[in-house]
């Protein structure tokens, strides 16, 4: 199979000229062995870090509590106000219905429903 690609006449500069390696082995000389790397940014500030799960001042758990219990209630403030489109309007009116509008609703779907299948048997009597 060899032969099939070799010529006699290969030229120095191509690359099936010289003998090949095993794969896994170290890169041939000459050329870099990994890929060049990317400077640390200076820019990096160095400080005391902060440590997790560490004491802090009961102060400051309260602090972050209240902001969370602030941002949480400015959530809910947001998605009651906004608009939610034509299904958001009808669940909103379905939730503000009373037990009995709702059995009332049904019950008159229900007659409805009856009124359209007697219609429908009426029509086709033979």
């Amino acid at each position: 199979m060899g032969n099939v690609c070799s010529k006699s006449a290969n030229k120095p500069d191509d690359p099936f000229s010289q003998p090949g390696r095993v794969l896994g082995s170290s890169a041939p000389p000459g050329q870099p062995s990994q890929p060049p790397r990317a400077p640390v940014p200076n820019n990096v500030t160095r400080g005391p870090g902060r440590t997790l799960g560490g004491a802090s001042s009961s102060q400051d758990t309260a602090d972050a509590r209240s902001k969370a219990a602030e941002a949480a209630q400015k959530r809910a403030e947001a998605l009651n106000t906004s608009s939610k489109g034509k299904l958001g309007s009808q669940l909103a009116a379905q939730k503000a219905r009373t037990q009995a509008q709702t059995l009332n609703a049904a019950s008159q779907a229900e007659v409805a429903a009856r009124n359209a299948d007697s219609a429908a048997e009426t029509r086709q009597w033979n």
